[in-house]
């Protein structure tokens, strides 16, 4: 089972992928296969780092304003999603809107690969954490294949998260 760490660069690479894909491809059909298959990847992976990754992140980083900024970018990621979702390939702006999105996500992954990542790796428990990684990723996949793209345990299980990481911050400042 990989780790955590190698389990989000691999899911960078299959994204990054499917962006170069879309950009090389003209045919309105592959384009929303490929369009489908990216925000679902890349829903995935936003709920994995931030209820898993992240909070793992915020104990060993004092900087905890590049977590808040890799959050607001998913959000962002997230907002796009949203609206892709609702639209067409051949819509006015659906190529433009997922090129922005992939251009955001790109940014995404050079921040997080070049400034997060390697100031938590070797700190954190990488295979305990791509354990737990693993097992949440199989449960969004299947709640995503069988049609529900945000599940209501996805949605407590986010808000849970950020509870614990509030307590958390006024522990450590005590």
């Amino acid at each position: 089972m990989p780790d955590a760490v190698q389990m989000l660069r691999e899911d960078h690479r299959k994204v990054q992928a499917l962006f170069e894909e879309f950009e090389q491809t003209e045919d309105r059909g592959t384009k929303k296969r490929i369009a489908e298959t990216a925000l679902t990847e890349l829903q995935v992976h936003a709920a994995l780092e931030e209820e898993i990754f992240y909070p793992a992140v915020r104990e060993e980083i004092d900087e905890e304003e590049k977590v808040d900024e890799a959050e607001e970018e998913h959000h962002v990621a997230k907002l796009l999603i949203s609206e892709l979702q609702k639209m067409e390939p051949s819509d006015d702006h659906f190529d433009a809107k997922f090129k922005v999105l992939a251009e955001s996500v790109k940014h995404h992954i050079e921040e997080e690969e070049s400034e997060v990542i390697p100031e938590v790796e070797g700190e954190i428990d990488g295979a305990q954490l791509g354990e737990k990684m693993a097992e949440r990723k199989e449960e969004l996949e299947h709640t995503m294949s069988n049609g529900g793209a945000s599940s209501k345990r996805s949605r407590r299980s986010s808000s849970t998260s950020k509870n614990r990481r509030k307590s958390g911050k006024s522990r450590r400042r005590r």
